[in-house]
């Protein structure tokens, strides 16, 4: 193990996608951190393997399974451990720890199966159409529908019973959610419960033309680094310090008259440097440094 303090080499253990490596690993190195990829799933792992010596991690594997053999393995502090991961995994539990906290959010329902079909439409009822379906636990907006009638909004729910008729399916919930119209969306970044950079995610002309509504990245939108408004940056830092999680992405929709805290991701990609703020990485690597030291 290495020492921990700012003038001392870390060894990271990054459980998180390629993209995101390929992007910190050289501003890590400047800055004494040498990062590592460590998978954590689709792969055969002996349970006495030896995964090598390292000081930290970065960030508790998505998968809780896999990544407690991990974690167990490695035997180190993780930047978001699974308690982290866990209070921002489901979006329900999410949306009522920020709701509580006195942060704005959608109007949303949990549904949790199986329900009556009395049931769903009175649900139905207490939303202006259209609303938003979706997962409990899903990203990059997999799963996710928008319903104008009931008929199609049963028929979706339809499709979520099959799949929570399977036995070993965990997670049998799913939101129902008001849908705000022309918002604009923000993915927010935020270190230790400070703002460190937003980027806005837009649909391309031709994605609007084609009536596409969902602004995630891997779905085809782009995403352009902006200056945000102070008001959302303490919005994002609000969500930030009532999930308690030190590295988040907060997800803003923002209207005419409203801004409200749709998700939040503990385990974001990291976007090009461009599209932060100055010292985001100084601000990186002090968190990963305080998180092998047992500070965070």
């Amino acid at each position: 193990m290495s020492d921990p303090d700012a003038d001392t080499d870390l060894r990271l253990a990054v459980a998180t996608d390629a993209e995101t490596l390929a992007r910190i690993r050289d501003p890590l190195a400047e800055r004494g951190i040498e990062a590592e990829f460590v998978p954590t799933s689709e792969r055969t792992l002996a349970l006495t393997a030896d995964l090598g010596a390292f000081d930290v991690g970065f960030v508790f594997p998505s998968r809780l399974a896999e990544g407690g053999v991990v974690d167990a393995l490695l035997e180190v502090p993780w930047v978001n451990g699974r308690e982290a991961i866990q209070r921002s995994r489901y979006k329900a539990e999410t949306l009522a720890r920020l709701s509580r906290a006195g942060v704005p959010t959608p109007e949303t329902t949990m549904v949790s199966n199986p329900v009556s079909e009395a049931d769903l439409v009175a649900v139905w009822e207490s939303f202006d159409p259209p609303v938003v379906v979706k997962p409990n636990s899903t990203t990059r907006g997999t799963g996710v529908a928008k319903c104008a009638d009931l008929d199609s909004f049963l028929g979706v729910v339809d499709y979520l019973d099959l799949v929570h008729d399977y036995r070993a399916t965990g997670d049998r919930s799913f939101l129902v959610q008001e849908y705000l119209a022309d918002a604009v969306d923000y993915r927010v970044m935020c270190v230790e419960g400070e703002y460190v950079g937003a980027v806005e995610r837009r649909l391309t002309d031709a994605a609007l033309a084609e009536g596409r509504w969902k602004h995630n990245v891997h779905r085809g939108a782009e995403a352009a680094g902006v200056a945000l408004p102070a008001d959302l940056r303490v919005l994002a830092e609000d969500a930030a310090d009532a999930l308690g999680v030190d590295w988040l992405g907060v997800d803003l929709l923002v209207t005419d008259d409203r801004a409200v805290v749709n998700e939040t991701n503990a385990r974001p990609t990291v976007d090009s440097a461009t599209k932060y703020e100055d010292g985001f990485y100084d601000r990186l690597a002090g968190l990963i440094r305080a998180t092998a030291r047992g500070e965070r």
